[in-house]
């Protein structure tokens, strides 16, 4: 046959040959098996051709149905009726009272909930508030603590700025045994007044020549830095004019003792010439002074200079 001309073909078919009579030896042996239908349970009703009847014996033919006297409600009869009747006109007013219970529960229950959540936001605005207050005080302290260390720092940095200059006093009196006090026991002094005793500052230098300012040494100038002495003192060059005076001039000095900025200030200075007070300038910025480190970055002073005519 041409539908199993080929090996693969009639595999196949052999195949589902077998399959097919598997299925059929399935459904004779398993599938065909039936249940006896369930027994009926009930009551056993009599054979009868009226709706009543009386006695022990079966008849054999139809009996004639003798007619009952119709027998009248009593009063007892109608008096239940009507009080089923009242008891179902009665059910729903139950009915509705047990819905306003109900209703009343969910109105109590609505507001114990609102008044839960009421409770519940009271406590966490609290509880807000109380952390608030605690980043503050914290915040506080802080600022507290530090301000109280930088005071602690300036007043450490007040008490060693005093004993230095206490100390360098107490060093000054002991190289002058005494000479610098106004009631010493010995005689003369030094001044450009008339008034006997040793003009100048008990922290200047022995060899100044200047007796204003705030001490320090020099030439013919006075050299203001507070705790720090110059070590040259650079002479302005007089540029021959007939002009004489005061040139004061405010310099800025680093803590290796350089001078980074001169400025000439107008109050003390009584010399209008301007190469004069360039002069001056230039003289103020190649002064040297002693290195402290200590000392602010920029440590501000002044240098007087005096210009005298010269004679012919």
């Amino acid at each position: 046959m041409e539908f199993l001309d080929t090996v693969h073909k009639r595999k196949s078919a052999t195949v589902t040959s077998i399959i097919m009579v598997l299925l059929l030896l399935l459904i004779f042996f398993f599938g065909m098996t039936y249940m006896d239908p369930p027994i009926e349970s009930g009551i056993a009703v009599n054979f009868g051709t009226s709706e009543v009847g009386s006695g022990n014996i079966q008849p054999k033919e139809p009996v004639k149905t003798e007619v009952n006297p119709v027998v009248e409600e009593t009063p007892e009869e109608v008096k239940e009726e009507v009080v089923e009747e009242e008891l179902e006109e009665a059910a729903p007013v139950e009915e509705t009272q047990v819905e306003e219970v109900l209703t009343q529960d969910s109105e109590e229950s609505i507001l114990m909930k609102q008044k839960e959540d009421e409770r519940k936001k009271l406590e966490e605005d609290r509880l807000a508030q109380e952390e608030a207050d605690r980043l503050v005080q914290e915040e506080a302290d802080r600022i507290k603590k530090a301000q109280e260390e930088a005071d602690r720092i300036a007043k450490e940095e007040a008490d060693r700025i005093a004993q230095e200059e206490a100390d360098k006093k107490a060093k000054l009196d002991a190289q002058m045994s005494g000479l610098i006090n106004s009631e010493g026991v010995k005689a003369g002094g030094e001044g450009n007044d008339k008034t006997g005793g040793d003009k100048g500052k008990e922290t200047g230098d022995l060899d100044a020549k200047g007796y204003d300012g705030l001490g320090g040494s020099g030439g013919n100038g006075d050299y203001q830095l507070k705790g720090r002495n110059n070590l040259n003192d650079p002479q302005p060059e007089y540029p021959g004019q007939e002009d004489e005076g005061v040139v004061v001039v405010e310099v800025r000095v680093d803590r290796d003792g350089h001078v980074v900025k001169a400025t000439v200030l107008g109050k003390g200075t009584t010399v209008i010439d301007s190469r004069i007070l360039l002069k001056a300038k230039d003289a103020a910025l190649r002064t040297k002074w002693e290195k402290d480190s200590n000392a602010p970055a920029e440590q501000i002073g002044k240098i007087i200079f005096r210009f005298n005519l010269r004679a012919k």
